[in-house]
C-alpha cells in the first residue's frame, strides 16, 4: 500500500491555497535536509542501547556527524541487524535501537528469501508515511480533478488486518499494509475500501471473492496496490459481471497508485482493462519506510523523501562492495547524498526513526537527477543475474522482456530467469508468463538481441561462457499457483521473484516439471 490516508485529506489539499514550505518535497536543500535528518535520529536514539553502544553523544559533539557516524557505526543487513539488536525487540525490551518499546513488526520476505523478516514499525515511523501521502496528495491537485472526485472511494488492495498477536512478548506482526490500514482513522472509514470487515480477512481468495461481490456498491475514484493483484482482481470484476471493463462499475476511477515492481510489464493489461484515461502514480514504500514517490505524473521518475525521518546513504553495486550472491561486504564504500553520480546503480542504506541504522534494504536505484533528487528503481541485490560476469540487473531483463513484448505484440506480465550449469558451460533458463499465442523461440532470440544491446558484459559472456539460452511459456496463473502451493506466499503485496536461486529454484523446476 502506498498511501495510508488520501480521500477527505487530498480534497481538503485541494482547496489550500498557500501551502507550507515543509510540506512541498524538494524545495530545500537535499544535502541539508539530511544532515539535519541525521542529528535528529542520533539525538532521539542516543539513550538507547544502540545510541549508547555507538557514542551517539560523541558523534553528535563531532565536528562532523555525517563523517563521524559513517566511521562509528558499521553497515546492517538484515541477519546482522536482528541477530545483535532486534532481537531484543522481539523478545519485549525496551529502548533497543530505538526508545521505547516497539509493538509492531511489519513481515517482509522480499522476493528472494524463504522466512519472514521482522521489520520494526513505531508511531514515528506511521506518522511520516502518513505525511509522505499528503505530500503526495498536493501534486495530485495541480490536475484540477473535479471537487466530487475527493469523495469517491479509495481501494486498497494489501494484507490483513488481522495481524498476530504475541502474548509471551506483547506485540504484533504482518503485512506492513496491514498494519497502516488497521490504524485508519474514523473520519476517514466512509472513504476506505474494501472496509475493515474483509481487510480483516487473512485468506486471500476469500478476500478476494468478498471484494468482488462487494464492487457494484462501491464508487471507486483512487485504487492503490501491487499491480498482479489489482489486475486479477479487475479482470474478476469484469469477467463476474459482464463489463466491458472496470469503469462500466466504476465510473469515476480517475488515479492508480502502484508500487512494488516495475510497472512496465503490466502497462497493457491495465489500458485494456480501464476504459477511460487514468493516472498512474508509482510510490516507493518498504516496510523499513517511505522512500520516494512520483512528482510529475508526465515523468516516470520518483523523488527521495530526504527530510521525512529516514537518512540515506548509497553503496554502488559493484564487485567491490557484494559478492557473487549479491551480499554486501563488510565494510562496503557508503556514499553520501552529495556523492553520488548519476546512472550508477547503487544500492541503499536507511536509518530511520523506528531503529534500523545503516541497514541494506535489498533494493538498487539509480539516480537520473542528483540535484533533484530524482530515481529509478532497477532491481533487488539479491535479484541480478551473474554467473560468468554478465552483470544483468533486473532492469535490465525487465527493458528486455518489454521489448520483445512490443515486437511480437503480445502481453507478458510475469517471468522469472535462472542461470544454471550447462554441460561445461553455463545457460540462462527463462520461464514466461503469457496467455496468447507466442513464437517461445523467437521471443528468446529477442530477448538475448535485447540484452546484448543493454548490457555490454552480457554480450561479452555470451560470446565467451553463455553457450546456450532456455525457454518455457507458461499460463500466467501458474507463477501465482506456485507461489500459494509451494511458497504460501500470495496476495497482497507478494511478488514472483524475477531471479530464481538456490533452494526456491529447485522448488520452481520441480514445480515446472509436473506440468509437462
Amino acid at each position: 500500500m502506498s498511501i495510508p490516508v488520501f480521500g477527505a485529506i487530498v480534497k481538503a489539499a485541494a482547496e489550500i491555497k498557500n501551502i507550507p514550505v515543509e510540506i512541498r518535497q524538494n524545495h530545500i536543500d537535499p544535502v541539508r535536509a539530511q544532515r539535519r535528518e541525521l542529528r535528529k535520529l542520533l539525538t532521539k536514539a542516543q539513550f538507547t542501547e544502540f545510541g549508547k553502544y555507538y557514542q551517539f553523544d560523541e558523534i553528535l559533539h563531532s565536528g562532523n556527524i555525517v563523517d563521524e557516524f559513517r566511521k562509528r557505526v558499521p553497515v546492517f543487513d538484515y541477519n546482522k541487524m536482528h541477530d545483535e539488536w532486534w532481537y531484543l525487540n522481539l523478545e519485549g525490551k525496551r529502548n533497543i535501537a530505538w526508545p521505547g518499546k516497539i509493538k509492531y513488526f511489519a513481515l517482509s520476505s522480499g522476493t528472494s528469501e524463504a522466512s519472514s523478516k521482522y521489520i520494526p514499525i513505531t508511531r514515528g515511523l506511521n506518522n511520516r508515511i502518513t505525511r509522505a501521502g499528503i505530500r503526495q496528495l498536493v501534486s495530485v491537485t495541480r490536475y484540477n480533478f473535479p471537487v466530487d472526485f475527493y469523495s469517491r472511494g479509495i481501494l486498497m488492495i494489501g494484507g490483513s488486518t488481522d495481524l498476530q498477536y504475541n502474548e509471551q512478548y506483547g506485540y504484533y506482526a504482518g503485512d506492513l499494509s496491514g498494519i497502516s490500514a488497521g490504524k485508519i482513522p474514523a473520519w476517514f472509514e466512509r472513504f476506505y475500501k474494501p472496509g475493515q470487515k474483509i481487510s480483516k480477512i487473512k485468506d486471500w481468495g476469500e478476500k478476494m471473492d468478498m471484494m468482488v461481490r462487494e464492487a457494484p456498491k462501491w464508487d471507486i475514484g483512487v485504487i492503490v496496490g501491487v499491480p498482479a493483484w489489482v489486475q486479477i482482481l479487475l479482470e474478476r470484476i469484469i469477467k463476474e459481471y459482464g463489463l466491458n471493463n472496470i469503469h462500466d462499475i466504476w465510473p469515476n476511477l480517475m488515479i492508480y497508485v502502484h508500487s512494488g515492481v516495475a510497472f512496465a510489464p503490466y502497462k497493457k493489461s491495465f489500458d485494456r482493462i480501464f476504459g477511460k484515461e487514468v493516472l498512474f502514480v508509482e510510490s516507493y514504500l518498504a516496510s523499513e519506510g517511505y522512500i520516494a514517490y512520483q512528482v510529475d505524473f508526465k515523468k516516470r521518475v520518483m523523488q527521495l523523501l530526504v527530510d521525512n525521518g529516514i537518512y540515506f546513504e548509497f553503496v554502488p553495486f559493484n564487485n567491490e562492495n557484494f559478492d557473487e550472491d549479491g551480499s554486501i561486504v563488510e565494510n562496503p564504500k557508503a556514499l553520501l547524498l552529495s556523492e553520488v553520480q548519476e546512472n550508477v546503480d547503487y544500492a541503499i542504506l536507511l536509518s530511520t526513526c523506528a531503529g534500523t541504522w545503516r541497514y541494506l534494504i535489498g533494493d538498487t536505484i539509480k539516480f537520473l537527477n542528483t540535484k533533484n533528487c530524482e530515481i529509478v528503481i532497477t532491481g533487488r541485490t539479491k535479484q541480478f543475474l551473474n554467473i560468468t560476469g554478465e552483470h544483468l540487473s533486473q532492469d535490465n531483463m525487465t527493458k528486455a522482456v518489454e521489448m520483445m513484448s512490443e515486437k511480437l505484440g503480445v502481453n507478458i506480465t510475469e517471468f522469472t530467469v535462472a542461470g544454471v550449469q550447462h554441460e561445461k558451460m553455463y545457460a540462462h533458463h527463462w520461464y514466461l508468463g503469457c496467455d496468447e499465442p507466442i513464437d517461445k523461440h523467437e521471443a528468446l532470440k529477442l530477448i538475448d538481441e535485447s540484452l546484448r544491446q543493454l548490457n555490454d558484459d552480457y554480450a561479452v559472456e555470451r560470446q565467451q561462457a553463455i553457450a546456450e539460452l532456455f525457454i518455457d511459456v507458461l499460463p500466467t496463473q501458474r507463477f501465482y499457483e506456485f507461489m500459494e502451493k509451494k511458497i504460501g506466499k500470495w496476495g497482497g503485496a507478494t511478488k514472483f521473484p524475477r531471479v530464481l536461486k538456490g533452494k526456491r529454484l529447485e522448488m520452481w523446476e520441480e514445480y515446472v516439471e509436473t506440468l509437462k
